[in-house]
C-alpha cells in the first residue's frame, strides 16, 4: 500500500461473518504496517461520533447496542468488537469518521445539530426550522426500506416544502457564512453545514428509494448518495494532518472505481469512482467476495411492525459465472482457500476478469479496473451478532 493515502475494503454482502473478520485483519495491517489511524465508515457522522469514544475504549463492551441504531449495530457490531479488542492488545487506535448518510435514512440525526447552531446565531431561521424539525420527525425507520414508504405517505406539498427548506436553509447559511462563522466559530459552521448538506443529501434520497421500490427510479439515481459519501470523505481529509491515512470500510459497490450496474441498468456512479478521479494512484479499492453457495440476502418487505422494514435469510446461489473472480479461483482449484488477488498483475487471466458476486447476483464490470485487489474466502454465513 506504498504511496496510498485512503485504503476501501469492501464486502461483497452485509450481515456476513466472514468478511467481519477478514476487515478486520486487513484493518490491523493497514494499521500497524503502514500507519493508517482514520477510520471512515459507511454509517452517518452522528453515528460515528457516538461510537468513537467507545472504539477507543470507553465504557463497557455490552453498551455497544445503545450507541448505534439496530441496522448500523448489525452492518458493523462485530468488525467494531474487534477493533476495539486490537486497540485494547495494544493495535494503534483509530480515529472514527461517518461518511455516509444515517443508516436510517432519516433526517433527525443531521437536522437536531443543524437547528440546535442555528438557534444559537442565527434565530431568525426558527419558523422555518420548526417546520422541518416537524416533517422530520414523522419519518422514524430504521432503515431506507422503512424510512422510504414513510417518506412516500407524506403529503405531496409537505415532501416539497421539505425539499424547498433545506434549499432556503443551505443558501441562507452560506450567504451568512462570515457572520455565522464569526459568531459561533469556523469548524462549528463547517460542522453544522455539513449536517445540513446531510440532511438534504437525505431527503433527496428518501425520494429516490421510494421511486425505487415503486419501480419508478431513474437511473443512476443513487449516486447523490455516494456523491456525498465521497465529498464527506475530501471534507474529513482536508481537516486531518497531511500525513494522514485512511480506511475506508464499505460495501464493494460503494469502493469500486467503475460504475455499477445490475444486469445493464446503470445504479450508481459509486464514490470510488470520484475517489480515483481525485486522488489517483493515492486511492486503492480492496474488494471483498466469497466462492459460496449461498449468502445472507436482504428481503422486504418484512413482517408488519419491523422497524428496519426487512428480514435477512439465506438464498442459494448459482455456480460461479464464467469470467468471475470467483469462477476464476474455481478453476484453478481455490475455491476452498483464502485468496488474495492482485489485479495490478499484466496476467491474462486477471484481465479476462468481467464478473464478480454482489449480494445475491452477479455483476458485469471490468474487475481490474475496479479494484486493485479482491479478497475471497470460501465460505459466507450469518453474523452472529446481528439482531434479526
Amino acid at each position: 500500500m506504498e504511496g496510498a493515502q485512503v485504503v476501501a475494503v469492501g464486502e461483497g454482502a452485509h450481515f456476513v461473518h466472514e468478511f467481519a473478520l477478514a476487515r478486520a485483519r486487513l484493518i490491523r495491517y493497514l494499521a500497524d504496517r503502514h500507519g493508517f489511524d482514520v477510520l471512515a465508515l459507511e454509517m452517518g457522522t452522528a453515528e460515528a461520533a457516538a461510537v468513537g469514544p467507545w472504539l477507543a475504549g470507553d465504557g463497557d463492551e455490552g453498551d455497544l447496542p445503545g450507541l448505534l441504531p439496530q441496522h448500523s449495530l448489525n452492518l458493523f457490531g462485530e468488525l467494531l468488537r474487534h477493533l476495539r479488542h486490537l486497540r485494547a492488545g495494544g493495535a494503534r487506535p483509530f480515529r472514527i469518521v461517518g461518511i455516509d448518510l444515517p443508516n436510517t435514512l432519516t433526517l433527525l440525526p443531521d437536522l437536531d445539530p443543524v437547528a440546535a447552531y442555528l438557534r444559537e446565531v442565527d434565530p431568525a431561521t426558527a419558523g422555518l426550522m420548526t417546520g422541518l424539525l416537524r416533517t422530520a420527525a414523522e419519518i422514524t425507520g430504521g432503515s431506507a426500506a422503512a424510512s422510504a414508504p414513510q417518506w412516500a405517505s407524506l403529503e405531496p406539498d409537505r415532501q416539497e416544502a421539505m425539499t424547498a427548506g433545506l434549499a432556503r436553509l443551505a443558501l441562507r447559511m452560506d450567504a451568512l457564512e462570515p457572520l455565522h462563522a464569526g459568531s459561533g466559530g469556523q469548524d462549528r459552521f463547517d460542522t453544522a453545514r455539513l449536517h445540513l448538506e446531510a440532511a438534504r443529501h437525505t431527503d433527496y434520497m428518501l425520494r429516490a428509494m421510494s421511486n425505487l421500490f415503486a419501480g419508478t427510479g431513474m437511473a443512476d439515481d443513487t449516486s447523490i448518495r455516494d456523491r456525498y459519501m465521497a465529498t464527506c470523505l475530501r471534507w474529513h481529509l482536508a481537516r486531518t494532518a497531511p500525513d494522514a491515512r485512511v480506511v475506508v470500510v464499505a460495501h464493494n459497490n460503494h469502493i469500486q472505481k467503475t460504475p455499477v450496474t445490475y444486469e445493464g441498468y446503470p445504479t450508481a456512479l459509486p464514490m470510488g469512482y470520484h475517489l480515483a478521479r481525485d486522488l489517483g494512484p493515492r486511492y486503492r479499492a480492496v474488494g471483498l467476495t466469497h466462492t459460496a453457495g449461498e449468502i445472507p440476502e436482504m428481503s422486504w418487505p418484512a413482517p408488519e411492525g419491523s422497524t428496519l422494514g426487512f428480514t435477512v435469510e439465506p438464498v442459494p446461489l448459482d455456480p460461479p459465472a464464467p469470467g468471475s473472480v470467483e469462477g476464476a479461483l474455481a478453476e484453478a482449484g481455490l475455491a476452498s482457500d483464502i485468496t488474495l488477488t492482485d489485479l495490478r498483475s499484466p496476467s491474462p487471466v486477471v484481465a479476462s476478469l468481467e464478473r464478480m458476486r454482489s449480494q445475491g447476483a452477479t455483476m458485469d464490470l471490468p474487475v481490474a479496473r475496479s479494484f486493485d485487489a479482491i479478497l475471497t474466502v470460501p465460505t459466507a454465513t450469518l453474523d452472529p451478532s446481528t439482531t434479526f
